[in-house]
Protein backbone atom coordinates (compact mmCIF):
# COMPACT_ATOMS: atom_id res chain seq x y z
CA UNK A 1 0.00 0.00 0.00
CA UNK A 2 2.59 2.30 0.88
CA UNK A 3 4.51 1.88 -2.36
CA UNK A 4 1.28 2.56 -4.41
CA UNK A 5 0.61 5.12 -2.50
CA UNK A 6 4.15 6.81 -3.10
CA UNK A 7 3.85 5.88 -6.85
CA UNK A 8 0.62 7.81 -7.06
CA UNK A 9 2.18 10.96 -5.57
CA UNK A 10 4.82 10.43 -7.80
CA UNK A 11 2.87 10.43 -10.82
CA UNK A 12 0.67 13.39 -9.63
CA UNK A 13 4.09 15.53 -9.07
CA UNK A 14 4.93 15.30 -12.53
CA UNK A 15 1.50 15.94 -14.03
CA UNK A 16 1.59 19.11 -11.41
CA UNK A 17 4.31 20.14 -13.20
CA UNK A 18 3.76 19.65 -16.83
CA UNK A 19 0.26 21.38 -15.89
CA UNK A 20 2.15 24.56 -14.46
CA UNK A 21 4.39 24.38 -17.58
CA UNK A 22 1.12 24.16 -19.71
CA UNK A 23 -0.56 27.02 -18.10
CA UNK A 24 2.35 29.34 -18.05
CA UNK A 25 3.07 28.94 -22.06
CA UNK A 26 0.66 26.17 -23.35
CA UNK A 27 1.97 23.50 -24.91
CA UNK A 28 5.40 24.28 -25.55
CA UNK A 29 5.41 25.55 -21.85
CA UNK A 30 4.65 21.93 -21.03
CA UNK A 31 7.27 19.90 -23.01
CA UNK A 32 9.97 22.58 -21.64
CA UNK A 33 8.90 21.38 -18.42
CA UNK A 34 8.94 17.96 -19.11
CA UNK A 35 12.07 18.57 -20.43
CA UNK A 36 13.52 20.72 -17.56
CA UNK A 37 12.29 17.50 -15.10
CA UNK A 38 14.15 14.67 -17.01
CA UNK A 39 17.59 16.91 -17.24
CA UNK A 40 17.49 17.43 -13.23
CA UNK A 41 16.50 13.97 -12.75
CA UNK A 42 19.12 12.27 -14.62
CA UNK A 43 22.16 14.81 -12.91
CA UNK A 44 20.57 13.76 -9.38
CA UNK A 45 20.16 10.15 -10.27
CA UNK A 46 23.79 10.37 -11.56
CA UNK A 47 25.33 12.33 -8.82
CA UNK A 48 23.03 13.25 -5.73
CA UNK A 49 25.37 10.85 -3.26
CA UNK A 50 28.92 12.62 -4.69
CA UNK A 51 27.35 15.84 -4.02
CA UNK A 52 25.78 15.49 -0.52
CA UNK A 53 28.73 13.66 0.73
CA UNK A 54 31.07 16.77 -0.18
CA UNK A 55 28.86 19.21 1.08
CA UNK A 56 29.12 17.47 4.44
CA UNK A 57 32.72 17.04 3.91
CA UNK A 58 32.17 13.24 4.47
CA UNK A 59 35.42 10.77 4.53
CA UNK A 60 35.45 6.96 3.57
CA UNK A 61 36.18 4.56 6.15
CA UNK A 62 37.69 1.20 5.78
CA UNK A 63 37.00 -1.45 7.98
CA UNK A 64 40.34 -1.52 9.82
CA UNK A 65 39.20 2.16 10.82
CA UNK A 66 36.05 1.82 12.26
CA UNK A 67 35.24 -2.60 12.73
CA UNK A 68 32.21 -1.96 14.92
CA UNK A 69 30.43 0.01 12.51
CA UNK A 70 31.76 -1.93 9.56
CA UNK A 71 30.47 -5.01 11.22
CA UNK A 72 27.37 -3.89 12.22
CA UNK A 73 26.58 -2.70 8.24
CA UNK A 74 27.68 -5.69 6.93
CA UNK A 75 25.68 -7.99 9.25
CA UNK A 76 22.61 -5.98 8.11
CA UNK A 77 23.36 -5.80 4.58
CA UNK A 78 23.43 -9.67 4.88
CA UNK A 79 19.92 -10.10 6.73
CA UNK A 80 18.75 -7.59 4.22
CA UNK A 81 20.25 -9.64 1.00
CA UNK A 82 21.75 -6.03 -0.18
CA UNK A 83 25.50 -5.74 -1.48
CA UNK A 84 27.49 -3.99 1.57
CA UNK A 85 27.01 -0.17 0.53
CA UNK A 86 29.92 1.82 1.49
CA UNK A 87 30.74 3.80 4.40
CA UNK A 88 31.36 7.28 5.64
CA UNK A 89 31.92 9.72 8.97
CA UNK A 90 30.64 13.04 8.72
CA UNK A 91 33.05 15.77 10.66
CA UNK A 92 30.29 16.37 12.76
CA UNK A 93 29.07 16.57 16.44
CA UNK A 94 25.25 16.29 16.31
CA UNK A 95 23.98 12.89 15.97
CA UNK A 96 22.66 11.86 13.16
CA UNK A 97 23.23 9.53 9.97
CA UNK A 98 21.87 9.04 5.96
CA UNK A 99 22.20 6.67 3.53
CA UNK A 100 22.20 7.69 -0.03
CA UNK A 101 22.75 5.96 -3.86
CA UNK A 102 20.95 5.55 -6.80
CA UNK A 103 20.39 1.74 -6.27
CA UNK A 104 21.78 -0.78 -3.57
CA UNK A 105 24.61 -1.66 -5.85
CA UNK A 106 25.41 1.95 -6.01
CA UNK A 107 24.67 2.89 -1.93
CA UNK A 108 26.57 4.55 1.52
CA UNK A 109 25.52 4.88 4.72
CA UNK A 110 27.06 7.84 6.14
CA UNK A 111 27.21 8.23 10.13
CA UNK A 112 28.06 11.40 11.74
CA UNK A 113 30.81 11.48 14.50
CA UNK A 114 28.24 12.73 16.93
CA UNK A 115 26.38 9.45 16.56
CA UNK A 116 29.24 7.30 17.52
CA UNK A 117 29.73 9.04 20.79
CA UNK A 118 26.31 9.27 21.76
CA UNK A 119 24.61 5.99 21.05
CA UNK A 120 25.01 2.43 22.38
CA UNK A 121 25.61 -0.72 19.79
CA UNK A 122 21.95 -1.47 19.89
CA UNK A 123 21.19 2.10 19.27
CA UNK A 124 23.70 2.32 16.59
CA UNK A 125 22.63 -0.73 15.07
CA UNK A 126 18.98 0.25 15.03
CA UNK A 127 19.62 3.12 13.11
CA UNK A 128 21.83 1.50 10.55
CA UNK A 129 18.47 -0.86 10.22
CA UNK A 130 16.83 2.30 9.41
CA UNK A 131 19.45 3.36 6.41
CA UNK A 132 19.92 -0.16 5.13
CA UNK A 133 15.77 -0.44 4.81
CA UNK A 134 15.47 2.77 2.74
CA UNK A 135 18.49 1.14 0.50
CA UNK A 136 17.05 -2.16 0.10
CA UNK A 137 13.51 -0.24 -0.35
CA UNK A 138 15.23 2.06 -3.37
CA UNK A 139 14.09 5.52 -0.68
CA UNK A 140 16.65 7.25 -1.68
CA UNK A 141 16.20 7.15 -5.20
CA UNK A 142 12.35 7.79 -5.02
CA UNK A 143 12.97 10.88 -2.27
CA UNK A 144 15.58 12.21 -4.74
CA UNK A 145 13.13 12.19 -7.85
CA UNK A 146 10.49 13.69 -5.75
CA UNK A 147 12.82 16.61 -4.60
CA UNK A 148 13.93 17.39 -7.67
CA UNK A 149 10.43 17.17 -9.14
CA UNK A 150 9.65 19.70 -6.51
CA UNK A 151 12.57 21.80 -7.09
CA UNK A 152 11.74 22.14 -11.23
CA UNK A 153 7.51 22.81 -10.04
CA UNK A 154 9.56 25.91 -7.75
CA UNK A 155 11.69 27.14 -10.62
CA UNK A 156 9.16 27.11 -13.24
CA UNK A 157 6.93 28.91 -10.95
CA UNK A 158 9.43 31.36 -10.20
CA UNK A 159 10.17 32.00 -14.19
CA UNK A 160 6.27 32.28 -14.12
CA UNK A 161 5.89 35.51 -11.91
CA UNK A 162 8.65 37.00 -14.04
CA UNK A 163 6.64 36.13 -16.78
CA UNK A 164 3.23 38.14 -15.08
CA UNK A 165 5.77 40.71 -13.72
CA UNK A 166 7.07 41.38 -17.29
CA UNK A 167 3.72 41.71 -19.18
CA UNK A 168 3.66 38.58 -20.87
CA UNK A 169 1.34 36.51 -19.23
CA UNK A 170 -1.40 37.81 -21.11
CA UNK A 171 -4.79 35.53 -22.15
CA UNK A 172 -3.28 34.51 -24.99
CA UNK A 173 -0.28 33.49 -23.25
CA UNK A 174 0.08 31.37 -20.62
CA UNK A 175 -2.84 29.13 -21.55
CA UNK A 176 -5.75 31.76 -21.47
CA UNK A 177 -5.56 31.72 -17.35
CA UNK A 178 -3.96 35.75 -17.30
CA UNK A 179 -1.94 37.75 -14.84
CA UNK A 180 -3.94 36.91 -12.10
CA UNK A 181 -3.87 33.37 -12.72
CA UNK A 182 0.02 32.96 -13.17
CA UNK A 183 0.49 34.76 -10.18
CA UNK A 184 -1.73 32.37 -8.42
CA UNK A 185 -0.42 29.16 -9.93
CA UNK A 186 3.54 30.34 -9.02
CA UNK A 187 2.26 30.79 -5.30
CA UNK A 188 0.17 27.34 -5.22
CA UNK A 189 1.93 25.49 -7.34
CA UNK A 190 5.29 25.35 -5.22
CA UNK A 191 2.80 24.83 -2.30
CA UNK A 192 1.15 21.95 -3.59
CA UNK A 193 4.54 20.38 -4.95
CA UNK A 194 6.17 20.94 -1.30
CA UNK A 195 2.83 19.00 0.18
CA UNK A 196 3.16 15.98 -2.22
CA UNK A 197 6.96 16.12 -1.41
CA UNK A 198 6.38 16.07 2.36
CA UNK A 199 3.44 12.88 1.98
CA UNK A 200 6.48 11.20 -0.20
CA UNK A 201 9.34 11.44 2.38
CA UNK A 202 7.15 10.84 5.69
CA UNK A 203 5.70 7.76 3.99
CA UNK A 204 9.22 6.64 3.53
CA UNK A 205 9.84 7.40 6.93
CA UNK A 206 7.52 5.02 8.85
CA UNK A 207 7.99 1.92 6.24
CA UNK A 208 11.96 2.41 7.42
CA UNK A 209 11.77 2.57 10.52
CA UNK A 210 9.05 -1.21 10.27
CA UNK A 211 11.50 -2.38 7.98
CA UNK A 212 14.63 -1.85 9.80
CA UNK A 213 13.19 -2.78 13.20
CA UNK A 214 12.53 -6.26 11.60
CA UNK A 215 16.00 -6.33 10.23
CA UNK A 216 17.56 -5.43 13.40
CA UNK A 217 15.23 -7.09 15.63
CA UNK A 218 15.75 -4.29 18.00
CA UNK A 219 12.50 -1.42 17.33
CA UNK A 220 13.02 -0.81 21.80
CA UNK A 221 16.60 0.68 20.57
CA UNK A 222 15.76 2.36 17.34
CA UNK A 223 12.65 4.29 19.52
CA UNK A 224 15.52 5.02 21.68
CA UNK A 225 17.92 6.20 19.50
CA UNK A 226 15.32 8.59 17.70
CA UNK A 227 14.34 10.17 20.67
CA UNK A 228 18.14 10.90 21.49
CA UNK A 229 18.69 12.08 18.29
CA UNK A 230 15.42 14.39 18.15
CA UNK A 231 16.72 16.34 21.96
CA UNK A 232 20.39 16.75 19.95
CA UNK A 233 18.37 17.86 17.16
CA UNK A 234 16.81 20.78 18.88
CA UNK A 235 19.43 21.50 21.54
CA UNK A 236 22.00 21.62 18.75
CA UNK A 237 20.77 22.20 15.26
CA UNK A 238 22.60 22.06 11.91
CA UNK A 239 23.15 25.22 9.96
CA UNK A 240 22.91 24.57 6.18
CA UNK A 241 20.82 23.41 3.25
CA UNK A 242 17.99 22.31 4.48
CA UNK A 243 17.09 20.97 1.27
CA UNK A 244 18.95 17.84 2.46
CA UNK A 245 16.86 17.31 5.59
CA UNK A 246 14.80 14.52 4.42
CA UNK A 247 18.33 11.99 3.90
CA UNK A 248 18.94 12.61 7.64
CA UNK A 249 16.88 9.74 10.06
CA UNK A 250 16.01 12.84 11.97
CA UNK A 251 15.60 16.71 10.81
CA UNK A 252 18.85 18.01 12.02
CA UNK A 253 17.59 21.69 11.16
CA UNK A 254 14.87 23.62 12.80
CA UNK A 255 12.93 26.66 12.03
CA UNK A 256 9.83 28.12 13.45
CA UNK A 257 6.01 26.82 13.85
CA UNK A 258 5.52 26.63 9.87
CA UNK A 259 8.93 24.77 9.52
CA UNK A 260 7.82 21.40 12.09
CA UNK A 261 4.59 21.77 9.74
CA UNK A 262 5.94 21.29 6.55
CA UNK A 263 9.33 19.02 7.81
CA UNK A 264 10.35 16.03 5.68
CA UNK A 265 9.58 13.75 8.95
CA UNK A 266 7.03 12.54 10.80
CA UNK A 267 6.64 13.46 14.09
CA UNK A 268 9.08 11.52 16.52
CA UNK A 269 7.19 11.01 19.05
CA UNK A 270 4.45 8.72 16.22
CA UNK A 271 7.83 7.18 14.96
CA UNK A 272 8.07 6.08 18.92
CA UNK A 273 4.82 5.11 18.76
CA UNK A 274 4.67 2.65 16.09
CA UNK A 275 8.25 1.47 17.17
CA UNK A 276 7.29 0.41 20.63
CA UNK A 277 3.82 -0.76 19.24
CA UNK A 278 5.99 -3.18 16.90
CA UNK A 279 7.82 -4.37 20.41
CA UNK A 280 3.97 -5.05 22.03
CA UNK A 281 4.34 -2.12 24.36
CA UNK A 282 2.12 0.17 22.83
Amino acid sequence: MNNLKTTILLVVLTLLLILIGYLIAGPAGALVAFFIAMIMNIVSFWFSDRIVISMYRGKEVSEAEKPRLHRLINNLSQAANIPKPKVYILPLKIPNAFATGRSPQHACVAVTNGILSTLSEGELEGVLSHEIAHIKNRDILIATIAATLAGAIMTIAYWGRWIAFLGVGDDERGGGIGLIGIILLSILGPLAATIIQLAISRTREYQADKNGAYLSGKPLELANALEKLEIAARSNPLRGNASTSHLFIVNPFRGGFLFRIFSTHPPIEERVRRLRALAGMG
